[in-house]
């Protein structure tokens, strides 16, 4: 059987970048073009299926993924503790002010370290859910690294957005066991809730993605200060309206964790940015709507450059 990644797969590698410790892989060739795939809350950079990866390579990019800090293989702050996300959330809603170990804007400088150690002076960036912030970050505050941002199913974080429905963000919220058989059971809840619909072929694969996914290390503490991190980062309007590099925003019209009326305001909060609804979309990207979405981030990243 041909192998779906293909050749030109790395072996996941080690940077020094901003301090840290970041893992990461990429695929295709390093000549092309980049574009930098940021992962979201709690999740690993393999979240970025590896043949979604090798597709998006195919249209002639040099795809690099990479566990954000806290996660997977890359640097923990076990030292930070585990933060009272329930406390942080609402003093958020109280306007109070929130302690946290690191913001976005130091996982946003995270990946400008990457890059940096890369030798990529400009990337086409790729962020979804909490990547997405990130990626808005380093589009606002270092716009000259940024060939162009898509931003998937992410919010600005603006006050007054509608809320996540509640069965997704207790699923969030509550730590995911640790053995391997409870684990794979959450894990499982987890996307059916978030996919919000019947997917076939991801759900047949989700037992051996919890598997590969727990084989590389589970961190739910992590998770938390990630949680608690975008909690006191608080909003990016103001950043965003000043975002000048080509900028796709693609938002499920049934995503039960950001509604669609979160990418609808990213959109419209972006001077020239471009809007993808996808119907059926939840939390998610289906193996199903891999070719809708791969299509738009490498039109949109052909047309930028």
């Amino acid at each position: 059987m041909t192998d779906p990644v293909g050749p030109h797969k790395t072996p996941e590698r080690y940077a020094d970048a901003n301090g840290i410790r970041l893992c990461y892989d990429s695929f295709g060739v390093p000549s092309d073009p980049a574009l930098l795939l940021v992962m979201g809350l709690g999740s690993q950079m393999i979240a970025w299926d590896d043949a979604f990866c090798a597709q998006l390579a195919g249209h002639g990019f040099h795809v690099v993924r990479f566990d954000n800090r806290d996660i997977g293989r890359s640097t923990r702050f076990d030292a930070a503790g585990v933060p009272r996300v329930r406390k942080a959330m609402l003093a958020a809603v109280l306007g109070r002010p929130i302690r946290a170990p690191y913001l976005l804007r130091d996982m946003a400088e995270d990946a400008r370290g990457l890059l940096d150690h890369l030798g990529i002076d400009r990337a086409h960036v790729v962020g979804a859910s909490m990547g997405g912030a990130i990626a808005q970050l380093l589009a606002a505050h270092h716009p000259q690294r940024v060939r162009s941002l898509t931003s998937v199913m992410a919010t600005s974080g603006a006050p007054g957005l509608p809320p996540p429905k509640l069965t997704a963000l207790a699923l969030l919220t509550r730590p995911a066991p640790t053995d391997l058989a409870g684990f794979t059971k959450h894990y499982r809840k987890t996307w059916q809730v978030l996919r919000a619909g019947h997917f076939a072929p991801d759900e047949s694969r989700d037992a051996e993605r919890a598997a590969r996914i727990h084989s590389r290390g589970l961190n739910p503490a992590g998770a938390a200060r990630q949680t608690v991190a975008i909690l006191a980062s608080g909003s990016r309007k103001a950043a965003l309206s000043g975002v000048t590099v080509p900028t796709l925003v693609i938002h499920g019209n049934v995503d039960p964790l950001i509604p669609v009326e979160c990418g609808i305001d990213v959109a419209r909060t972006v001077p020239g940015a471009k809007l993808v609804v996808i119907e059926g979309m939840g939390h998610a990207l289906p193996i199903s709507m891999w070719p809708q979405i791969i299509d738009a981030i490498a039109s949109h990243a052909a047309a930028a450059a």
